[in-house]
């Protein structure tokens, strides 16, 4: 069951679409559920509401997962770079992307401090941080790798499919918490055919994993021969991540 509104995005003053999946028992049953956050919702569920056309499928995914739970879709800003700028902690000088004003971190004391609690007041939800995850792909799968480090305290599990790092990763190593909760599980992905030298992009993955694992915690690397970068390859791993964080 989907539902779709808008909500008031203050650190940036406009409004933003939610794409909001419910057990479709959800208004049958008096039950609760643990919560996925997830950046670029528009692109989760349907086809018709997908940037290129094609979603993840995962309304169709969860109504036969055998884990019951509510995913609280944020569509991107859709304007010039804004979307690299709201999904990134960092300012950059990027060649590819000229200068860009990181505003990540609002975005992400937003979604903890803001969006979050709306969520728990307004279904029926799990409230606490084991039961809270947040997972995104490629700059929403940067956001989700912060999100679950620097706000560990309210998020416990991160699905990170093929997160870019590389934009900032010497940044993002100097940000490591020195003490991640042991109970944190992060799923990270990457296709072998999403750049031109995967291996440089492999390395970053494995490095994060090292500090992962050092931490006591549970990581999960997965590197996808022949994958790309899009919604297809990142539906055909729905189960994988999702079993990851919850089972």
């Amino acid at each position: 069951m989907l539902e779709k509104y808008d909500v008031y995005l203050r650190p940036f003053n406009c409004q933003r679409t939610l794409h909001i999946y419910l057990p479709n028992d959800y208004y049958q049953s008096d039950e609760r559920y643990p919560v996925v956050y997830m950046f670029d919702g528009h692109n989760l569920f349907l086809n018709s509401d997908a940037t290129y056309g094609k979603s993840w499928g995962l309304a169709d995914f969860l109504d036969h997962y055998d884990k019951k739970l509510i995913i609280v879709g944020i569509e991107c800003n859709h304007e010039g770079n804004e979307r690299l700028s709201e999904y990134c902690p960092y300012d950059l000088n990027s060649r590819y992307f000229g200068r860009v004003q990181g505003k990540g971190i609002q975005t992400l004391d937003w979604l903890v401090y803001e969006l979050k609690p709306m969520i728990d007041q307004k279904y029926r939800t799990y409230p606490f941080r084991e039961c809270t995850a947040i997972a995104g792909s490629s700059m929403g799968g940067l956001m989700a790798f912060y999100g679950v480090i620097k706000y560990n305290q309210y998020i416990s599990k991160a699905a990170c499919l093929s997160p870019a790092f590389g934009l900032c990763k010497k940044r993002l190593e100097r940000d490591l918490p020195q003490n991640l909760n042991p109970d944190t599980r992060i799923y990270m992905s990457l296709g072998t055919e999403e750049f031109k030298r995967p291996q440089r992009f492999i390395k970053n993955i494995q490095e994060f994993n090292d500090y992962i694992v050092s931490q006591g915690a549970t990581s999960y690397i997965n590197i996808i021969p022949g994958g790309h970068h899009n919604e297809a390859e990142w539906e055909k791993q729905n189960e994988l991540y999702m079993n990851v964080m919850w089972k």
